[in-house]
């Protein structure tokens, strides 16, 4: 039976790299693969790219509305506009890939079990947990919450410990409160920080609360 995989990590973990990777490690073996990443990461626009500089177009663009499993079932079987040739044999699907997968909604994230299970294709989700404010993206803690495997991707932080949050920056100030999803660009950036450089930026704040009016 297929699984759904969660590999995650704090920024700059190679999240980006791993999965390029894997999908050139599966069609190397001749096997099909198909790439998917949320519409809302508009960096790299239609593509994956990672910080090494490899990049590749996905085969889906998720919307919030979309329903991820029949998506995935269309364009598994060239269902899609762009490969309507009745004649032409699509081989099947090894594996689904998909990148910052903490901006899918939790219910994409079940598409994603679902995929898995009742289409025996294993899902290899790649994302972050937290964000800047040390909160969980609602698809993240989807991920965490049903996903058969978790594997952690390691990166370090300034000070040489391991880095585990995710710190947001305007400029060279770092910023704590503002919309859970900026995405780095060139108004925001990101650095990845352990626990204790975490704490001495943000003032001892681990989150900052909003008391209810």
């Amino acid at each position: 039976m297929a699984k759904l995989y969660f590999r995650y990590g704090a920024m700059n973990s190679g999240k980006s790299t791993a999965l390029l990777q894997a999908a050139f490690n599966y069609e190397e073996r001749g096997m099909r693969v198909l790439l998917a990443k949320p519409q809302i990461d508009s960096k790299g626009e239609q593509q994956i790219v990672s910080r090494l500089g490899v990049s590749r177009e996905v085969d889906l663009l998720l919307h919030p509305n979309d329903d991820v499993q029949e998506r995935f079932r269309q364009k598994a079987r060239g269902y899609e506009p762009e490969a309507l040739v009745a004649e032409v044999k699509i081989p099947p699907v090894a594996a689904l890939l998909v990148d910052e997968a903490q901006f899918l909604t939790p219910t994409q994230i079940d598409s994603l079990l679902r995929i898995a299970l009742e289409d025996n294709i294993p899902v290899l989700a790649y994302g972050i947990r937290t964000d800047f404010q040390t909160v969980a993206f609602p698809g993240a803690q989807r991920l965490l919450e049903i996903a058969h495997t978790l594997e952690e991707l390691k990166t370090i932080c300034r000070c040489g410990r391991k880095a585990i949050f995710n710190a947001r920056k305007v400029g060279d100030e770092f910023v704590f409160i503002g919309d859970q999803v900026a995405i780095d660009g060139v108004a925001v950036t990101y650095e990845s920080l352990c626990g204790a450089c975490y704490l001495q930026e943000s003032g001892g704040r681990l989150r900052t609360y909003v008391e209810p009016a």
